[in-house]
């Protein structure tokens, strides 16, 4: 009776700080994806103030994108060296830094600098995160972890419009957003002071298999040899360019090609992060279920291909095509929880962070190569070129995604390396 009740305390505290970890990387998730909407969504306000086309403003996103992926395959060996949680408290410096060059920003080479400072403070986080989700959160509740972590970096992208696009608006200075986005990235840095005891990663353990006894240290650097790890990177290059088209033309081009107003399809991408949302609550529970998770993958992102293709196809009315091209970031939300626990499956124990930087940095190099390419269609008048790009970007992600669970699979069975 005793052990018994000593058992449920024990499990009861486990389960409490849990809660706190997931929630607190929660929201430092959801900021950095705050952070990754910093510029876009007041892009129409630079164009006004100084004069800027849309491949120089898909350049400000790749600047972003180059920087925080190099920084984030860097970060993976820095977090994996002195630990996760000093190197959020930098993150979230950065942004603060980056939305007081945003604020006083005088023209393009403000901006530029903006967006480098926001990507080097946006490199650490997935390291980070997963690091401390993977040696704090019990096993039992690790792909909810990893749900809840995508649901809130959805919600910081679909909030990030609203935020700053409300701001501006209501003080009639597209410069005040960017005080708000600055107190937005100290009040975080607050709440990660606060729970700093949740987020110590030197107090957690790995959640897989140890090395046996006496095997031989591999090199820091030997994970690079693995395919997975390479498949896994092309994977998020494909699924972030998909993503890069919607966040950052999305709302222009359904004005072009269909007529609505901006005030409309400005919300659009909120529409589609929450539908990713909703999606990821979803694509949580099927992970703790599915064992070929490619599978689930595959048809999660095939679903939102198809949403996509039909908005390219200009056969809907304005409205509708607006409803159904959010309604696609069901089909990647529920992808997510599943891809993060593909991942986690590739990773060889005690690499965590350096996996996770480096596959991560193929979302940064997606978002970099895409920004520029989708900006162009744009200047060149083929808006419905976003989101039939978009759709075949998601095909090519779920090829990749395909390789990677066929490596899986013969790795369990001892044919070849993963």
């Amino acid at each position: 009776m005793v052990t018994a009740l000593a058992s449920s305390l024990d499990a009861s505290r486990q389960r409490r700080r849990d809660i706190t970890t997931i929630s607190t990387i929660g929201v430092a998730h959801g900021t950095s994806h705050f952070f990754h909407m910093l510029l876009p969504p007041l892009f129409p306000a630079f164009i006004q103030a100084f004069g800027l086309s849309y491949s120089e403003l898909g350049l400000l996103v790749t600047t972003f994108f180059i920087i925080s992926g190099a920084g984030q395959a860097l970060s993976g060996f820095i977090v994996d060296r002195v630990g996760a949680r000093p190197v959020l408290f930098f993150a979230m410096g950065c942004f603060t830094v980056a939305s007081v060059a945003a604020g006083l920003a005088q023209g393009f080479g403000g901006l530029m600098l903006a967006a480098a400072l926001a990507g080097l403070g946006n490199a650490p986080f997935h390291p980070a995160d997963f690091t401390i989700l993977n040696k704090r959160v019990s096993q039992p509740r690790l792909g909810h972890a990893f749900s809840v972590h995508g649901i809130t970096g959805n919600l910081g992208w679909a909030f990030a419009p609203v935020f700053s696009i409300g701001i501006a608006e209501a003080t009639g200075n597209w410069r005040f957003a960017y005080l708000g986005t600055a107190l937005v990235a100290l009040a975080v840095m607050g709440l990660l002071f606060w729970q700093r005891a949740a987020i110590d990663d030197r107090q957690g353990e790995w959640h897989h298999a140890k090395p046996a006894a006496g095997a031989k240290v591999e090199h820091p650097m030997a994970f690079l040899k693995l395919p997975s790890v390479w498949l896994c990177f092309s994977f998020f290059f494909w699924s972030t360019a998909a993503l890069s088209a919607i966040q950052s033309f999305a709302s222009p081009a359904l004005q072009k090609a269909y007529g609505l107003p901006a005030t409309l399809t400005a919300y659009v991408v909120t529409g589609y992060m929450l539908a990713g949302a909703a999606g990821m609550v979803f694509g949580g529970f099927l992970v703790a279920r599915a064992e070929k998770l490619e599978r689930t993958i595959a048809l999660a992102m095939a679903f939102a291909a198809a949403l996509l293709l039909l908005t390219a196809s200009g056969v809907l009315p304005g409205l509708v095509a607006a409803v159904v091209a959010a309604l696609a970031g069901f089909g990647t939300g529920v992808a997510g929880p599943s891809r993060d626990m593909l991942i986690k499956r590739a990773s060889p124990p005690g690499a965590t962070g350096r996996v996770y930087g480096t596959v991560y940095s193929g979302l940064d190099v997606g978002f970099a190569v895409a920004a520029p390419v989708f900006g162009a269609l744009m200047d060149r008048g083929v808006t419905l070129g976003i989101f039939g790009g978009a759709a075949l970007a998601l095909i090519m992600g779920i090829a990749s995604a395909g390789l990677v669970g066929l490596g899986l699979s013969r790795r369990s069975l001892g044919a070849v390396p993963a």
